[in-house]
């Protein structure tokens, strides 16, 4: 389905920013049997809204076909593990929790966040619409239902009584297609004194980095602190504080309680920095799409120079992210020899669209391909930590964004 007004404020001053094409679903990861068969494409088409800065994709598809099976498991990455222990023991410090309270997550996935809540004592409760996550993360003692949070969703545990002390929502709100009525379901089940903690990935960085890999179909929608505090003001919520964050190749991290609290000076300075650099001008989202356009012919010729020189290319990361840039960059099976990637659940399966092959790790130990293009660049410090004998062999990354680098 194709939107033409805008996702959160209902406008139809939507401002054509860039086309990747028809692209497969990012995290559709393909097995052998799959790969003579027609794989689904989608139109990629980004907007802004002129109205409420909102940044959104157009094409919406089916969130039953995107996250009923799903092969993204937190836990994989060090980095994720460390981010949420460090946020739920913060917050359990800060909010006074204890065996009366309740944490709500929505799109919890196996559980890597609140599972750090029950190991200090807190109830939690997680909502995950993935059913095959959601098996794994009750296997580990994490109460979780298998459903989509939404407003009708909210309205029965409200009327349970279980209302949230705090409820997180990290790396969900992108992927929500009736935003309204996901934060209507916040507001619902927030407690009174309630504070929710939501995360995600911030347009500025995404523009300032040229991270326009970051776009494909689960992700709906781009924010701005901007267009966060218009959706959330319209449901009686409000911005109490914001942070920036390092995660997903920057994030903002927002605390949303219900109306009447004071913003602290972070959320202003941010709303005024976001005006200065102009968040709502379409000439800044111009400039972005014709940097996407160098920066697909700059690491083309890198590929190819180092092709033609006789050098071996491998790829880490079978990365959502990484599908987008492989499929609209065109790069497959005559550049890469293989992917490889942590993740036990993707070690045998295909990259969508490009058909290359998912290993191992342990791999390049093996083979030692001369280089490896980083796909999952966001965790970049983490992968490189842990690949350091293939870079003590003489192995080299590929950092493909914000410019292609050798390292």
């Amino acid at each position: 389905m194709t939107a033409t007004t805008c996702r959160s404020c209902g406008s139809g001053d939507l401002h054509a920013v860039l086309s990747l094409g028809s692209t497969p679903l990012a995290n559709s990861l393909l097995t052998e049997e799959q790969l003579d068969q027609p794989e689904p494409r989608f139109p990629l088409d980004l907007v802004l809204c002129r109205t409420c800065t909102l940044v959104q994709i157009t094409e919406t598809v089916p969130p039953e076909i995107l996250f009923r099976d799903y092969l993204y498991f937190s836990s994989f990455s060090d980095t994720m593990l460390a981010h949420a222990e460090q946020l739920a023991t913060r917050v359990v410090a800060d909010r006074k929790l204890g065996a009366g309270s309740l944490v709500i997550e929505a799109a919890s996935n196996d559980g890597y966040l609140l599972a750090v809540y029950l190991s200090l004592g807190v109830p939690v409760l997680g909502i995950e619409p993935a059913r095959n996550i959601a098996v794994v993360a009750e296997e580990r003692g994490v109460p979780t239902i298998a459903e989509f949070f939404d407003a009708s969703l909210a309205e029965r545990l409200a009327g349970e009584g279980r209302r949230a002390d705090v409820f997180h929502g990290h790396n969900v709100l992108a992927h929500v297609a009736d935003l309204n009525g996901f934060v209507e379901g916040i507001s619902t089940v927030l407690a009174d004194d309630g504070v929710a903690v939501i995360e995600a990935p911030y347009v500025k960085d995404m523009i300032d980095r040229c991270e326009f890999d970051t776009i494909y179909h689960e992700h709906l929608c781009y924010y701005s602190l901007t267009a966060l505090e218009a959706l959330f003001n319209r449901h009686g919520l409000a911005v109490a504080n914001v942070e920036r964050v390092a995660i997903h190749g920057g994030s903002l991290r927002v605390f949303v309680e219900h109306a009447g609290v004071m913003p602290t000076n972070a959320v202003t300075d941010l709303l005024a920095e976001e005006a200065a650099w102009g968040v709502g001008e379409p000439g800044l989202y111009d400039a972005f799409a014709l940097r996407v356009t160098e920066l697909g012919t700059e690491l083309d010729a890198l590929l190819a120079g180092l092709k033609a020189n006789g050098a071996s290319i491998a790829a880490y990361g079978a990365a959502a992210k990484g599908s987008t840039l492989l499929n609209v960059f065109g790069i497959g099976t005559g550049t890469l020899d293989y992917v490889v990637d942590r993740s036990t659940v993707k070690v045998g399966r295909y990259m969508p669209g490009v058909h290359l092959r998912i290993y191992p790790p342990e791999r390049l130990l093996t083979e030692m391909p001369d280089y490896l293009l980083l796909l999952a660049w966001n965790l970049a410090d983490e992968i490189m930590a842990q690949q350091d004998e293939y870079r003590r062999r003489g192995g080299r990354f590929i950092v493909p964004v914000p410019v292609p680098e050798v390292v």
